[in-house]
């Protein structure tokens, strides 16, 4: 059994940051991901603009060259490949984390192709595989996606997107866009502020002009084969489709931080504890980075506010081995 001073789970750029910086330093790492490269950011729809600028996606000070401002999906994937490369971190790339257990001062950890031990463990593994249910009738359809990626799929196709959030409205201008009828159900009376400022306008004048129709203070309360059933203002509604996007976000892998003795706030928030000066939970040794320090408030955090997490916990790593930390 190989070990490391440290294990991080997770190969999106938050960890990805934290190999970056447990190299400089001098610590023997092993980055483990369950799929390619920045998993989560392969996953997303293929067209997808960010909201920060590159600047701001940047990781130990490597300049992000994009063509726009603000990139594109193809231009992150190209930039943390990379790194990751051209640094040679020590990545397994496919290897699922099945079980991490502690004994002693050790962490053991097993995959689905081999087992670890470290002294210290991060968890940088992010929240989108697990997606918000709706826990309506039908949702289980072959007709329906939890996901997004490409437009093309939808046309000429009757498409209901449930929700309104960045990755709700995205789907809905891409599919009228390339020939889609599309049907959006939102929970809120408006399209909400949080959705990107260049974005916003545009879907609002698409839904007056009458382009895309959308019921608002609605829920969609059954699908069906060929329709999905809404309680709208208007009544309950019948709404012939053929495909619905069910983009109600997405949440951490709770049951996989509690089985690591993380504790969980008891409120809907479920905020993982942990000390925001070290970033090490309630269990010694194991540390959490990026977006997972959310919660359920999984717009809290972002690559930008929480890239400075890697020196944080490396730097408290050196401290717990008696090392000097140079800031």
């Amino acid at each position: 059994m190989k070990g490391y001073d440290v294990v991080i789970v997770g190969g999106g750029p938050i960890g990805i940051a934290c190999g970056l910086e447990a190299k400089k330093k001098g610590l023997s790492y092993l980055i483990i991901e369950k799929g390619p490269i920045v998993n989560s950011l392969f996953n997303y729809p293929i067209n997808m603009q960010f909201f920060s600028s590159s600047d701001l996606l940047e990781i130990d000070d490597i300049p992000f060259i994009s063509k726009e401002v603000k990139p594109k999906r193809n231009e992150a994937l190209e930039y943390y490949r990379r790194i990751v490369t051209s640094n040679q971190l020590n990545i397994h790339l496919f290897e699922k984390v099945t079980g991490i257990q502690k004994n002693d001062d050790l962490f053991h950890i097993s995959t689905e192709k081999d087992s670890y031990s470290a002294a210290h463990i991060i968890v940088a593994t992010g929240f989108y595989d697990i997606p918000n249910r709706i826990g309506i009738p039908g949702e289980d359809l072959p007709k329906v996606s939890h996901y997004y990626k490409d437009p093309h799929f939808y046309a000429s196709q009757k498409l209901v997107v449930i929700g309104a959030s960045n990755s709700a409205v995205d789907a809905a201008l891409e599919c009228y866009r390339k020939g889609a009828e599309v049907t959006m159900i939102v929970r809120e009376p408006e399209i909400g502020q949080r959705v990107k400022y260049w974005v916003r306008p545009d879907v609002i004048n698409r839904i007056e002009e009458g382009s895309i129709k959308a019921y608002f203070n609605s829920n969609a309360k059954e699908i069906l084969e060929d329709a999905v059933i809404a309680d709208t203002p208007e009544g309950t509604l019948r709404i012939p489709n053929d495909f619905v996007l069910a983009l109600t976000g997405y949440m951490p892998d709770f049951e996989f931080l509690e089985k690591l003795g993380i504790q969980l706030s008891e409120d809907e928030k479920r905020l993982p504890h942990y000390d925001q000066e070290t970033m090490e939970t309630n269990v010694n040794g194991l540390y959490l980075a990026g977006v997972i320090c959310g919660g359920m408030e999984t717009h809290k955090w972002f690559i930008e506010n929480s890239r400075v997490h890697a020196p944080i916990i490396i730097n408290s790593i050196l401290k717990k081995q008696g090392q000097k930390v140079n800031v």
